[in-house]
């Protein structure tokens, strides 16, 4: 099979990523906490945290399935799919908060920002983006401090399926020597994700414990908590 066949279609998926202020609500977060850490954003997309995280001290690394792809590549794909998501928005406005961000225009802005962000520390530190197909990830054991997983795990339950979730959750846990942090806690339609007693119970009988907690974010209405995973001494 040759290379093109293999390759992830890039029409199937949303190149969208978020700033590095919305990451620090979601994963409550403040700055003194990046300096020196060594922190993984995966699945990590068109998202400016690893680009900003730098300049506070982090040695932060981005993973993502689309990363196969060429900087340019995924700006101009990027770009495409803020507008589409933009227009699709505009009918369903009353499913968010309008608080962090002010209007559709104001959202759209810092979705661009964080395109624009990432796509440019990308093209100046290529080393720092890393192509991967979860659950596999290509990193030694607990080679980082922190790892931070946004809208993917849990959101996506009615596609991905439960042993998905948990390779997934022992591959992250295996490459993580501190702390997991994962958000939301819902699906798209923004319920609770149905097996998230299940992974909890499955995530502390490998020794890591684990809290739902409250963070200072909300856009999806009922989106506002992250899990903590944490390890054990």
């Amino acid at each position: 099979m040759s290379g093109a066949e293999t390759k992830l279609d890039l029409e199937r998926i949303v190149f969208i990523g978020r700033t590095f202020e919305e990451y620090m609500r979601m994963f409550k977060l403040e700055r003194e906490e990046l300096v020196g850490r060594r922190i993984l954003d995966c699945p990590s997309g068109a998202c400016s945290f690893t680009a900003v995280a730098q300049r506070f001290g982090a040695v932060a690394t981005a993973a993502d399935i689309t990363y196969s792809y060429s900087a340019i590549e995924l700006e101009q794909k990027g770009l495409q799919d803020i507008e589409h998501v933009m227009f699709q928005l505009d009918k369903v406005q009353d499913n968010f908060r309008w608080d962090f961000f002010k209007s559709i225009t104001d959202l759209r802005e810092a979705r661009t920002e964080a395109l624009m962000t990432s796509t440019h520390d990308r093209q100046q530190a290529q080393e720092r983006y890393v192509p991967v197909t979860l659950p596999v990830l290509p990193f030694c054991d607990q080679a980082f401090d922190l790892t931070l997983s946004a809208h993917f795990l849990f959101m996506y339950g009615d596609r991905l399926d439960y042993d998905f979730h948990v390779r997934t959750l022992q591959e992250l846990m295996r490459v993580t020597q501190g702390e997991i942090r994962i958000f939301p806690l819902v699906d798209l339609s923004g319920k609770r994700y149905e097996h998230l007693d299940s992974l909890m119970e499955y995530i502390i009988s490998q020794g890591w414990s684990v809290e739902e907690i409250k963070v200072p974010y909300e856009f999806q209405k009922g989106a506002n908590q992250m899990l903590r995973i944490t390890r054990g001494v």
